[in-house]
Parts: C-alpha cells; structure tokens; sequence
C-alpha cells in the first residue's frame, strides 16, 4: 500500500463501520498496522464489529476505538473527532462511508428523504467540516475517501431521494479535492469511492448471512476495499468500482449516456424511455456480458 497515509501505527476513522465495506476496511487497515476509530449507531453490531477489528490489530484492543455516532448529528462528529484526537494524536484516515437506502420517489416519503439525505450528504458534509482543517494543519499525509454511488451519477429512477445523497457526495468530493490540491503545501487528498454492486445491508444481507449466500453477480465489502486500496495507491481521485456483471466498460458507456442526455437535449432519463430503450441498447451491445 503506497499511499502515504495508510501506514503502520498512523490512524483511520471510519464511519458505517459496523458492517459491510466499513467493517472490511476497518479489518484492512488494522492489519496493516493503523489504529481504528470505528464508528456506528449504538449497538451490539458496532460493539461486536470493534470486538473483530482488534483481533487483527497490531496493539489488540488499545488501538481500537468503538463511537457509537450518527453522522447527521454535528455534534456527534465533532465528539468523535475529540475522541480519536485525544486517543490517537491525529487522523490520517477518514472514510465517510455511513449510507442508508430506502428513500422514495420525488413526491413521495418525505420523513425518509429527510433520514436518508442527512445520514447519506450530511454524514459527509459533517465529516468534512469537522475534520478536514485539523487534518491539513497535521502537516502529515492524509487522505479523505467518501463513499458515493453510481447511482449519483447516472440517477436511474426508483430511489430518487438516495440518488440526490449521492449525487451531492460526489460533489462535495469534488470540491474538496480541488480546494485541498490548492493549499501550499497541503499533503491532504480526497478520493471518491464509487462502489458496484456489493453485498452489504443497503443490498439485502443480513449481518448474520454467510459469505455463500451472496448474489454470483455481486462483490464482497473485501473485494471493494481491495479495489480501493489499489486505486489510492495509484492516486485516483474516482475509484470506479466494477463487479461481477458490470465491467467498467459498460459502466463507463452508461455515465457517458447520462451525460449526453443534456448534451443532445433528450428526455430526462432516457436510459429508461421507452423511445430510446433500442438505442441505448445498441450503444452498450458490444461491452454487454
């Protein structure tokens, strides 16, 4: 791993650490050497996932930290933050990573909107007000990964309200790492984590499944965080995730629809026209499995 900031004795938080692709870069990190502030919503999940972590970390339980946190809670991000700076000395890793699905449609399911908007866009704007200054005057190298998702990108319809999430992570990313490359001096990078499909709970598994009942098209959290860590190291600002039924290929076909239909002025959506359905199709016939 040759990213600068993942390294033996430095520190990594992460939020949505309970379960899935936090959970398996919590595992990754410790096992290099890193010291872990995990964090999730109270519970037996976050107490047991801390509880796995230190069995492959280097200094056991002293170099992790369990935080209960919701991340739409500014000052529950400010007090994990008190709490790995006080623990550890500094961050050299934070992994705004807690999501959650079940939005709605545009006109429908207002009180989920609302959860799903502040865990999934303001978990990361907090994230990002709270940590990012103490992280540049560190002076040391750093890195800042949100986790976005395809579907802020090519929004197809169904779950609107977690598309918008997405859509302002990618943003907020965006801005961050333009603002972080312009800072003299500044050793402090943001990475946009865009995952395929991955079995996790957002998915449909169950914390207690086992690893054989997973969908043959999807990736594990493992295989993602692996993906990750090979792209850091490349210094990749967009860590495009494929999976076992989208190649990159075709997920770069479908990005490049999305944004031609304000190009070209087609219908909103027109992946999903009926009048465009035969073109698109014809567009992605040759990188189609």
């Amino acid at each position: 791993m040759s990213h600068p900031a993942i390294a033996p004795g430095r520190v990594a938080v992460i939020t949505g650490g309970a379960s899935g692709i936090g959970l398996a870069a919590a595992h990754k990190f410790a096992a290099t050497g890193m010291k872990i502030v995990l964090a999730d919503l109270r519970g037996d999940a976050l107490d047991q996932a801390a509880a796995s972590v230190a069995t492959v970390a280097k200094g056991g339980q002293a170099d992790v930290r369990a935080v209960p946190t919701d991340v739409a809670v500014l000052e529950d991000v400010q007090r994990m933050k008190q709490i790995a700076y006080q623990s550890f000395g500094e961050v050299a890793v934070l992994m705004n990573n807690a999501g959650i699905g079940n939005g709605g449609g545009p006109f429908e399911h207002y009180e989920r909107w609302q959860r799903v908007l502040s865990v999934n866009l303001w978990g990361v704007i907090n994230g990002a007000q709270v940590f990012t200054q103490a992280m540049v005057e560190q002076g040391t190298p750093a890195a800042i990964i949100n986790t976005g998702s395809k579907q802020g990108i090519t929004t197809p319809p169904g779950d609107t309200a977690y598309n918008v999430s997405k859509a302002g992570v990618k943003v907020i990313t965006e801005g961050l790492a333009h603002a972080l490359r312009n800072i003299e001096g500044g050793k402090v990078t943001a990475h946009l984590l865009i995952p395929g499909h991955v079995w996790t709970g957002i998915t449909g598994r169950k914390l207690d499944q086992a690893d054989s009942e997973k969908p043959k098209g999807a990736w594990t959290p493992e295989q993602t965080v692996d993906f990750m860590l090979e792209h850091l190291n490349d210094g990749d600002f967009y860590v495009l995730c494929p999976d076992n039924d989208v190649p990159h290929a075709l997920d770069a076909r479908r990005i490049q629809w999305a944004a031609d239909d304000i190009i070209q002025n087609r219908p909103a959506l027109s992946r999903w026209h009926p009048d465009w359905k035969d073109q698109f199709a014809a567009y992605v016939k040759d990188v189609t499995p």
